[in-house]
C-alpha cells in the first residue's frame, strides 16, 4: 500500500514523504482494517507532525487523526464483525493518511448513505468537539452568552450555527474585518475584530458584566484576553494552542471572580465517557450534520501524492475552509 510518513518532527511541507509498497497492516482482535477514502488536514495534524501536539509518536509515523473509509477486515470480535463492509468515519492515532489503516472497532462509526465522503471525513474532530464543549461540558443555557476566539474557522462557524439553533448567544472574535459579515449571516450575534481594541473592552460594551462562558483554541495574548472577558462565575475551555504561547492572568482575577479555566481534548474526554453517552453524541452529530448545522466547507481536495501542497494550503491564513486528502475511491 501507499502511505504518508515523517521520520523527524518539523515543518509538515518539508518532512512529509510518500512511502510506496508497504504491507497493509493487519488488525488484531477488537480492531478493524479500513480502506481509506479521504482524510482532512486539521491543525492537530500539523502540530502532531511538528512535534507540538499532546501525542508524540514513535518515528517514523503516519499522520491523520480522522477520515472516512470502508471496513475491509476484522481482527475478531462482535463489533468488528458488524462493521465489516460498512463506510465509516474513522478516528485513529495510528494514522489515516494511508491507503489502509488499522484502528479499534469502537473507533469507527457507520455513516449514512446520504452523507458525502467530504462531510464524513470530518465527522469527529470539529463537529463532535463543538457539540461536546457546548452541550456536554459547558451546557450553555438558552439566552446565555458564549465568547469564542478563532471564530472564522470551521469549528467556530459550527459553534455559531449551534448557538443559533439552540438559542444561546455568541460573541465571536476574528482577526480580519472581511470575516464579520460572513459570520453574521451564519447567525452570529456579535463579531469583534482583535485589531479594533482589547477583547475585554469590546466584550463589556456588549455585555457589561462579562460573559459566563468562553472557548479558546488560540492561547497566547488572544487566550489571555478571552479569560479577562469572563464575568463572575465564568468558565472557559482551552481546546487548542494555535499561537504556541501560554495564557496568563493575575491570580486575584480568578480568586475574586470565582472563575474556572479547564483544558478540553476530545480524545481524552471521550475515554472518560460511557458507551451510551458516546452513542448519543454520535447520533446528535449525525442529525446536526444532516441539518447543515455542522457542515464542513471544503476549500480544496488534493490527491495523497500532493500531501506537501495540501499541508501548505491548510497552514495558510484565510484558506477558506477545510483541506482534504483524497486517498481512494469507493
Amino acid at each position: 500500500m501507499k502511505r504518508v510518513v515523517f521520520d523527524r518532527f518539523g515543518s509538515p511541507a518539508e518532512v512529509l514523504r510518500i512511502q510506496d509498497d508497504v504491507p497493509a497492516p493487519q488488525p488484531a482482535r477488537g480492531e478493524v482494517m479500513v480502506r481509506m477514502l479521504a482524510s482532512p488536514v486539521n491543525p492537530s495534524d500539523l502540530m502532531y507532525i511538528a512535534g507540538k501536539y499532546g501525542l508524540k509518536p514513535a518515528l517514523p509515523a503516519t499522520p491523520g487523526f480522522e477520515g472516512v473509509g470502508i471496513v475491509e477486515a476484522s481482527g475478531g470480535g462482535l463489533l468488528g464483525w458488524f462493521r465489516k463492509g460498512k463506510r465509516v468515519a474513522v478516528i485513529n492515532d495510528r494514522g489515516n493518511w494511508a491507503e489502509y489503516t488499522v484502528t479499534k472497532a469502537r473507533q469507527v462509526v457507520p455513516v449514512p448513505d446520504d452523507m458525502t465522503d467530504e462531510q464524513a471525513a470530518s465527522f469527529f474532530v470539529n463537529p463532535a468537539t463543538a457539540v461536546a464543549m457546548t452541550e456536554q461540558v459547558l451546557k450553555v443555557p438558552r439566552g446565555a452568552w458564549l465568547l469564542q476566539s478563532a471564530a472564522g474557522g470551521e469549528l467556530g462557524k459550527m459553534v455559531i450555527r449551534l448557538g443559533y439553533k439552540s438559542a444561546f448567544r455568541t460573541i465571536n472574535v476574528v482577526r480580519r474585518h472581511e470575516q464579520v459579515e460572513e459570520l453574521k449571516k451564519l447567525g452570529a450575534d456579535h463579531v469583534i475584530v482583535e485589531r479594533d481594541g482589547p477583547i475585554p473592552e469590546q466584550v463589556r460594551k456588549l455585555v457589561p458584566d462579562g460573559v459566563r462562558y468562553a472557548i479558546d483554541p488560540v492561547g497566547g495574548e488572544t487566550g489571555s484576553q478571552v479569560l479577562a472577558a469572563l464575568g463572575e462565575g465564568g468558565r472557559c475551555l482551552l481546546y487548542g494552542s494555535l499561537s504556541d504561547q501560554p495564557v496568563s492572568a493575575h491570580p486575584r482575577y480568578f480568586i475574586g471572580n470565582n472563575l474556572r479555566v479547564e483544558g478540553f481534548w476530545l480524545g481524552a474526554w471521550a475515554k472518560q465517557q460511557g458507551v451510551l453517552t458516546m452513542l448519543r453524541l454520535f447520533r446528535r452529530v449525525k442529525a446536526l450534520m444532516r441539518e447543515g448545522v455542522l457542515q464542513t466547507h471544503v476549500a480544496a481536495t488534493y490527491p495523497i501524492e500532493q500531501v506537501a501542497k495540501a499541508v501548505a494550503h491548510a497552514d495558510a491564513p484565510g484558506k477558506g475552509g477545510k483541506v482534504l486528502l483524497k486517498i481512494g475511491d469507493r
